[in-house]
């Protein structure tokens, strides 16, 4: 028989267990909500390509996000009571939930501005508002701010993280030292138009964005912090993004220019302009060059070296916020342009070109490639 101290120790042993695995029950709101806030069906109409229910759908992108903030033994179930949608985790920390809610609270917002869109005649047939769902919602590194999501990522791949454009960034970051799995800690996306439209669709949506400006800067305060109130770096990608930012807060910011914003008063955020990551296609198209293939080249070779140091700066900034964002800049830059000038060139005939490592390394040795750039045709990407 335990004696009455050693009974109160284990019994003091289950309640802290017990409190660790405690239930954390979110409402999601309304199934008229969730229907809208997580594009619900995704991609089902008559013959589905993914026949999941609500609740099915729901579990889906927030599996997703309990794996990317690594806790891959937690535990979730969705379920609906009285038209009410209900997210029951077990195995996260208490206030887990937080994020969440936020995020929905502002999708709210963008739901507002799509509809408004609807109402103007302005919203096309092939457009799908589509939140970034599925994210890390505790642990992010850093903040990615984007033009707009790639249709497929949300009716064939059911994953906000899955593109071209993103799949592209997270190589280039795996090549700055950020470890394959921890990649979607510091691709945290905002998308100025939270709109899955085909990706040709970029000059359709210009006039979108003044729609979703409560949505954006809601937003922009909420994922520029972390839980912990840590001040988390941001790469706006792109043109359209770039004049955003000098629209909504000020400051110009060109590629690899740097410039600071304050969403919320008091919390500097360091901003690094940079190209969107699908550009160097577009900028290494020999017929943006009237089919010059080594002018070609040498545009892609620049863009290159531009976007590996630019990802070199979200890795080294996502991985010590409290790093000196201009001293970062500056060593990414001498890295990426001057002592491994080669490799970056390498890389483009590699990872674009589809070279082998020997034919990169003949092409990258040549005066031709090595020479000055040419100038960067322009881009509404």
């Amino acid at each position: 028989m335990l004696k009455a101290s050693a009974l109160a120790t284990v019994l003091a042993g289950l309640t802290l267990a017990g409190a660790a695995q405690a239930d954390i029950q979110i409402d999601l709101g309304s199934t008229q909500r969730v229907t809208q806030l997580f594009a619900y069906p995704n991609n089902c109409n008559v013959i589905c390509y993914q026949n999941w229910t609500l609740e099915q759908t729901v579990e889906h992108y927030l599996n997703q996000s309990l794996q990317r903030d690594g806790y891959t033994n937690a535990t979730l179930k969705v379920t609906v009571d009285n038209q009410q949608v209900f997210a029951t985790l077990k195995g996260v920390p208490d206030n887990y939930d937080q994020p969440l809610i936020q995020l929905l609270n502002a999708g709210d917002l963008a739901y507002k501005g799509a509809s408004q869109l609807l109402a103007d005649k302005k919203w096309a047939y092939n457009w799908y508002l589509f939140l970034p769902l599925g994210m890390a919602l505790e642990n992010r590194r850093s903040v990615e701010l984007l033009h707009f999501p790639p249709d497929y990522s949300l009716t064939q791949a059911q994953d906000y993280l899955k593109s071209n454009t993103t799949d592209r960034w997270a190589e280039l970051l795996t090549t700055n030292g950020v470890a394959a799995a921890q990649t979607p800690g510091y691709q945290t996306i905002i998308d100025i138009a939270p709109i899955a439209a085909p990706a040709t669709a970029g000059s359709d949506l210009e006039g979108t964005y003044s729609y979703f400006n409560d949505y954006q800067t809601t937003m922009v305060k909420q994922v520029s912090q972390s839980l912990a109130g840590q001040t988390l770096p941001m790469v706006a990608f792109g043109a359209p993004v770039r004049n955003w930012i000098k629209t909504q807060y000020g400051p110009t910011v060109s590629v690899l220019g740097l410039a600071t914003i304050s969403p919320v008063p008091g919390k500097n955020v360091p901003v690094l302009g940079a190209n969107h990551p699908s550009y160097i296609w577009y900028a290494a198209d020999p017929a943006n060059h009237d089919n010059n293939q080594a002018q070609a080249d040498a545009a892609g070779v620049k863009v290159m070296e531009q976007d590996l140091t630019a990802a070199c700066w979200q890795a080294g900034m996502g991985g010590n916020p409290k790093a000196d964002p201009k001293a970062t800049l500056s060593a990414c830059t001498q890295k990426w342009q001057v002592t491994d000038k080669l490799q970056s060139c390498e890389l483009f005939y590699t990872t674009i070109r589809k070279d082998t490592p020997e034919q990169a390394k003949q092409q990258c040795t040549t005066a031709k490639t090595l020479k000055a750039p040419a100038t960067l045709p322009p881009s509404t990407l």
